[in-house]
């Protein structure tokens, strides 16, 4: 006997259907069935009935974006400093502490409506994952309050405690802090745990150092790297079989061949990139190597102060020399790849229903139209968020 309360869709009527699936890949004059899932998908004249029918007249329909990294835990405001980088002034990763002191200052409830305020943001704009880092707490009751209230809103936590050493503090205590003490109590909150290998920051032997004890509490690794410079990020990344290194703004041709040879995905932030002055990352060059990249907003308040993944689609396109296709995909099944999901990024049989509905009839209008909200309508797990 059917369960009544699972409700099921049949939106046909589709211009353009990308997948990401390899059995199914795009599909034209197409129709998708789903209820929290994917249930059926094909031609629009073979589509099975379902309890609602939604004729979306030619549009394009795409799988929800999956956002891979952002820090959306947080108070403040960095205008200023912003304004300053404009004029010319260099970035550095110093602004963070201005994030800390406002973050640690706010209470549950001001950093609770901040993060459901900018997670529904990025619904409105397609996105149905969203990955978010704690690291503006920097204490071990401000890291863990972080990743608490985090791990009741979004689909992955990742613990950042080694993103910046607090002003008076001893740097090699302060990594003992995170290895142990603040590891230990934010674990039952987090999946991964991330560190900020740069200069300024943390260097190659506290960074092994903080994740290779992560990595014996059971979570997932993840790794800022090679943002402000060639650097040992990436080959650390590579070598302990993080999901992701993020930013890889400046690499080596030793790092593009690690990566190439790995699982690790590279994840690029390329409004980042526009915000801060630097150069994009090579993406056409990791992926003509064979790499395997994620296109993810980075939204902080900081150096990327934007949810909007179709505008770093339409960078990956217009700068970074990707095609809509592949920028699509990076930004989809990619973002999947570097959680290590299966079950979002694409819209294959058995996929968790995000289904992203855009006013326009194919996904190249999102570079096509820069600047243009697209999105016509979301749905998440097969409810309907727009």
């Amino acid at each position: 006997m059917s369960d009544p309360a699972v409700h099921s869709t049949l939106i046909t009527g589709i211009g353009e259907l990308t997948t990401n699936d390899p059995g199914l890949g795009r599909l034209t004059d197409a129709a998708i069935v789903f209820d929290s899932h994917v249930r059926w998908v094909g031609p629009a004249s073979s589509a099975p009935a379902a309890d609602e029918r939604i004729d979306v007249a030619g549009r394009a329909v795409l799988p929800g974006w999956v956002d891979s990294h952002t820090h959306l835990l947080f108070a403040g405001d960095r205008t200023a400093e912003f304004e300053a980088r404009m004029a010319g002034q260099a970035y550095t990763a110093g602004g963070i502490a201005v994030t800390v002191g406002a973050t640690r200052e706010a209470s549950d409830d001001d950093l609770l409506v901040n993060l459901h305020k900018h997670v529904a943001e990025a619904a409105h704009q397609g996105t149905t994952t969203v990955e978010t880092k704690t690291g503006y707490g920097l204490t071990v009751a401000d890291e863990v309050r972080s990743a608490r209230i985090a791990a009741g809103v979004v689909d992955e936590v990742t613990f950042l405690g080694a993103h910046l050493v607090p002003a008076d503090v001893d740097k090699d205590a302060y990594v003992s802090l995170v290895a142990g003490m603040m590891l230990d109590a934010v674990v039952p909150y987090a999946r991964w745990a991330d560190v900020f290998c740069e200069r300024g920051a943390f260097d190659e032997d506290e960074s092994r150092t903080v994740l290779e004890a992560a990595a014996a509490r059971g979570l997932g690794l993840r790794v800022h790297g090679n943002q402000l410079g060639e650097g040992p990020g990436v080959r650390l990344a590579v070598e302990l079989g993080a999901a992701s290194v993020d930013h890889c703004t400046y690499l080596s041709d030793a790092d593009v061949e690690a990566l190439s040879r790995s699982r690790t995905v590279a994840t690029l932030l390329p409004a980042c990139d526009l915000s801060t002055r630097q150069p994009l990352a090579p993406g056409r060059r990791l992926l003509d190597a064979g790499a395997t990249i994620a296109l993810a907003s980075n939204c902080n308040p900081g150096s990327s102060y934007t949810t909007s993944m179709a505008f770093n689609v339409a960078i990956a396109v217009l700068q970074m020399g990707l095609t809509v296709e592949e920028a699509v995909a990076a930004a989809t099944l990619g973002g999947a790849k570097a959680l290590r999901r299966s079950d979002v990024g694409h819209l294959g049989v058995g996929a968790r229903a995000d289904v992203h509905v855009l006013e326009a009839p194919s996904a190249t209008h999102l570079a096509y139209r820069p600047g243009v909200p697209l999105t016509h309508a979301v749905w998440r797990e097969g409810r309907q968020v727009r």
